[in-house]
Formats: structure tokens, C-alpha cells, sequence
């Protein structure tokens, strides 16, 4: 009883004009009381002195007197307040960064409970219990603590923000409704967050489907990252072998060239060896007999001379010398061989390389067949679309955007946006042909050059025997047997197209560093029948 009773007094203690505790307390000759301000500001924009509870009109102004015993009352009341309010504001959480604080809380600043839409001031525990007890006040629209409540206001009416505009899509007020959106499909605040909290689920729906499309998406990044690192890991390891076998072998026929020479160098020394020693020994036999001749001319013995004359007369017997000569050793083609040795071991590491290429890139055979929307009218394409022959005979087609009208071309159905392929051709028996890749974005209606910058990345055959690659400029190319198949690979992101020699596993020609942007398409040119010479069809063969 003593809290109600407490409550009905702090009731009377609210000013009927700004529902708050009496400022500067006044009371009128009726009887009612007011703050000073709030009754003199209400008769300054009034007609009449008319009292806001009573509606008593005054004839004149009425003189205001001071309500000592409000004034007492309410002073009591705001110091009890207060000491309520430091009391427990221990209790009460200390606004935080982050937090909406308390607008009344002089110096510490307490966390707020509520915020009132009719005051625009958000209240910590203690300042809000007028909201909660007092009549007046308890019709004030309160909601979870918000900054900035101006902006809940209509800056157009000073009305609070209480209705959806579903046709502007805006928040309004009483008045907007009856003046800017009159006709407008408007709705209470809470139908309208109702419905857009339901299109906020959609989208966070939306949203999270976008991130677990993304997750994958790094799964998948993460995935190609490691089948790299495997790729590049496998691609060193072997190169490593390749290199260390081919670095053996140049040390190996560099050893065999080395002892080859020197080889022959000490057969040459030995052998001049032994004529110096023959040619020696006939030297000391000189040698002698010179010394028995020179003893025997100054004997005076007249019959120890005659008689030795005979035998000392004749030189001892020696080797006719004139012909014999040591050469110098010659050297020519040694080196020749030993680099032609190398190259054979070098073409051999090649072919094994190739042969695992091959291997690899067949891994991304694609199933290709010849789209007749883009054949010229002189092409025979086979029914299962797989073959491609010049008929000589021009056909009567729908000219067509994507059809080839002046070149003997065809494109594949298949287009490849991205990624890696593989398909494989049989060019047995022809004498013309040529093919590869061609952009999607092509001129197909006159005459067509093949070139990289024209869109191309093609090689051909032309008279049976001249083998060409059309990249920037032409390269000659030298193979050492005609081939019968031809694999084509692309690799879209390394900008690379690839031609091998299937059957002898070696690499015909590779465009390098190309740059592509558009979608790639398989092509292909049978050549001309040429009476018959160049019959054979361009297959392409399943895999």
C-alpha cells in the first residue's frame, strides 16, 4: 500500500502540458498546476486564457503563484530519485562502446533499457520507471535501446515513423498517409518488417547458397593447386631423369672422345718410338764401323789393310729410310661421330618423353563430330559425322551465318570455352589437308587466312610432301616420315596448341603463348579432290 501510495503521489507530480515532473511548480486561480513555462508558453500561443485541465476561461491574464508545497514535494521527489538512481546504478551496466547509452545519466553514462519514441530519449533502468509507472507517460511507445531516434521521426511532420509505404518502399507517417501517400499501399510497421524479414530470409538463403558455392569453389582451386604441385612434382622428376641421363651420356661419349683421341695419340707414339730405337741402333752400327774405318786408314800395316779393306768397305747393313715417316694422327669426323652418338641417345630420351606426353594429353580426348551447318557445299561429310571428303560437286545449302562459303573448311560441333582437349585425325592417303583450332568469331564468308591473328592455329600439308605450320609466319617442317594420325591438343589457359605424330609418338609443332578470349572450335580442311589424287577422307578416329 505504501508503494501504490507512493506511486499516486509521484502521479501528481507530472505536468499535464509536458508530462514530466513539475519545473518550477505554478498554480492558477482554478486551482490546477503547471510548470511555469509549459502554462505560460500554452496562453502566449493561444487565443485564450483557457486552463489546459479545467477549461476555465480567463478574461485577462491570469497571475501565477508559486505552489510551495508542490515545490517542496517535487525536490524531495527528484533528490529521492536520485538517490535511487546512484544506488543502483552499481547494479546497472555501465554503457559500453558499442551500446546505446542512457540520454538522462549525467557523468557515468548507465547502458539503456529502453528507447521512447514519443521523447526521443532512451533510458537506463532507473530514468525509465516514470515510463512504467506514471499514467501519462505509460502511452509513450517504447523499443529496444536505438541511436539516433531523430531518425525514426518524419522530417517532413515530426510524426513518429509508424506505417510501411509498400508502393514507395519508405517508412511514413500518420500525416503522410493523408497527404504525400494517400492513395498508396500502406501498411503498419510490423506486417511490413514481417514481410521484409521473410524476403531477408530468402536472401540470407540466398547468400549462404553463394558462400557454399564458394567454398567449393576454393575446394575445387585447392584440389587443381595440389593435382599441380603433383603435375609439376612428376614433370621435374622426370625432367631431372631425362637431364641426368642425357648429362651421363654427354660425360660418357665426352670420356669415349677423350680416350679415342689419346688412344690414338699413344699408338702414334709408340710406333714412332720404335722406328727412333731401330734408327738408333743402325746409329751406334754407323757409329762402330766409322771408328774401325778411321783406325784401320791410319795403320801403317800394309798387309793388316789389305786384308781388312774388303770387309770395312761396305757400310753395315741398315733400312732404306727414305719412304718411312710417322703422320700426324687424323682426327677428322671423330668429334662428328661422337655428336651424332649423342643425338641418337638424345633422340631416343626424347621419344620416351614424347611417348609420356602422348599419354598424358590423351588423357583429355574429347568425342568430336563435324557440325554441317558450317561445311562449304562442296564438302561430303560421312552420316556419322566423322568423316570429310571434297566432292567436287557444290551443293544447293541455306547459306548460312555459320557456313563457310569460299574455303573448304568445316568446324567441329563442340566448343571449348575453357579448359583442356585432345582429338585425333587420320591423314592416310591424302596429299592436302589441314586443320587445328579456330575461334568462334570468325569471317566465314570470303576468302580466310590461317594465322593466330586471324583467329587460326593450324598446320597443313601441301603436294604430298610439304609440311607447314601457319603461326606467325610459316615454319618449314621437317619430319622424318609422313604421318598417318595426328593428335591436336589445347590447353585454353596455357594458351597452348599442341600436334602430334601418333603412330612415331614425336611432336609435330607447338603454338606457344596464345592468347585466347573466345571460344575455340575443332577445324578442318579435307583439301581438293584433285582428280582423285586427294580422295581420301579426313577421319576422325574414336578414341
Amino acid at each position: 500500500m505504501a508503494e501504490a501510495s507512493c506511486q499516486l503521489s509521484e502521479d501528481q507530480f507530472l505536468c499535464s502540458i509536458c508530462v514530466d515532473v513539475f519545473t518550477d511548480p505554478v498554480t492558477t486561480s482554478c486551482g490546477h498546476n503547471f510548470c511555469r513555462n509549459c502554462i505560460t508558453e500554452h496562453w502566449n500561443t493561444n487565443d485564450q486564457y483557457l486552463c489546459p485541465m479545467c477549461k476555465t476561461v480567463f478574461n485577462t491574464k491570469p497571475e501565477l503563484h508559486i505552489n510551495t508545497f508542490i515545490s517542496e514535494m517535487v525536490a524531495q521527489f527528484r533528490q529521492s530519485a536520485q538517490q535511487k538512481a546512484s544506488s543502483s546504478s552499481s547494479e546497472q551496466q555501465v554503457s559500453k562502446p558499442g551500446e546505446v547509452p542512457c540520454d538522462v545519466c549525467t557523468g557515468t553514462k548507465l547502458k539503456a533499457l529502453k528507447s521512447c519514441l514519443v521523447c526521443l530519449v532512451s533510458y537506463c533502468e532507473t530514468h525509465l520507471e516514470s515510463h512504467l509507472t506514471m499514467s501519462g507517460l505509460k502511452r509513450h511507445q517504447l523499443i529496444d535501446p536505438v541511436e539516433n531516434l531523430e531518425d525514426r521521426m518524419c522530417m517532413k511532420h515530426d510524426k513518429p515513423l509508424e506505417l510501411f509505404c509498400k508502393t514507395d518502399q519508405t517508412c511514413v507517417c500518420m500525416l503522410c498517409t493523408v497527404l504525400d501517400h494517400k492513395m498508396h499501399d500502406v501498411v503498419p510497421l510490423k506486417e511490413g518488417y514481417e514481410e521484409k524479414k521473410v524476403e531477408l530470409g530468402k536472401t540470407e538463403a540466398e547468400i549462404q547458397q553463394m558462400i557454399q558455392k564458394r567454398r567449393l569453389k576454393i575446394q575445387e582451386i585447392k584440389h587443381s593447386v595440389d593435382l599441380s604441385e603433383e603435375d609439376a612434382d612428376r614433370e621435374i622428376a622426370e625432367g631431372v631423369q631425362v637431364f641426368t641421363s642425357l648429362m651421363e651420356s654427354v660425360e660418357r661419349g665426352l670420356n669415349e672422345l677423350i680416350n679415342t683421341i689419346k688412344e690414338k695419340q699413344r699408338t702414334q707414339e709408340i710406333w714412332a718410338e720404335h722406328l727412333i730405337q731401330e734408327l738408333k741402333q743402325e746409329i751406334s752400327d754407323l757409329t762402330k764401323r766409322s771408328t774401325e774405318v778411321e783406325q784401320l786408314s791410319r795403320s801403317e800395316d800394309h798387309l793388316h789393310l789389305l786384308q781388312s779393306f774388303q770387309s770395312m768397305k761396305a757400310a753395315p747393313p741398315t733400312k732404306d729410310w727414305t719412304e718411312v715417316s710417322v703422320r700426324p694422327s687424323s682426327y677428322e669426323g671423330t668429334v662428328v661421330r661422337a655428336v651424332a652418338q649423342l643425338e641418337e641417345t638424345l633422340s631416343k630420351e626424347m621419344k620416351k618423353l614424347v611417348e609420356s606426353e602422348l599419354k598424358r594429353v590423351q588423357q583429355y580426348a574429347v568425342d568430336v563430330t563435324l557440325d554441317r551447318d558450317t561445311a562449304h557445299p562442296e564438302l561430303i561429310l560421312s552420316d556419322d559425322g566423322k568423316q570429310v571428303y571434297h566432292g567436287d560437286v557444290k551443293k544447293n545449302l541455306p547459306d548460312n551465318p555459320e557456313r563457310f562459303s569460299n574455303s573448304l573448311c568445316v568446324l567441329g560441333k563442340q566448343s571449348f570455352p575453357s579448359g583442356r582437349f585432345y582429338y585425333e585425325l587420320q591423314v592416310k592417303g591424302k596429299t592436302e589437308w589441314d586443320f587445328g583450332v579456330a575461334r568462334e568469331l570468325n569471317n566465314r564468308k570470303g576468302l580466310i587466312t590461317l594465322s593466330p591473328e586471324d583467329g587460326y592455329w593450324t598446320i597443313w600439308l601441301r603436294n604430298g610432301n610439304e609440311y607447314e605450320a601457319l603461326d606467325d609466319y610459316v615454319v618449314r617442317l621437317s619430319l622424318k616420315s609422313p604421318p598417318q594420325k595426328v593428335g591436336v591438343f589445347v590447353d585454353y589457359e596455357e594458351g597452348l596448341v599442341s600436334f602430334y605424330d601418333v603412330d612415331a609418338t614425336t611432336l609435330i609443332y607447338s603454338f606457344t603463348g596464345c592468347s585466347f578470349t573466345e571460344k575455340l572450335f575443332p577445324y578442318f580442311s579435307p583439301g581438293l579432290n584433285d582428280g582423285g589424287k586427294n580422295s581420301a577422307p579426313l577421319i576422325i578416329t574414336h578414341f
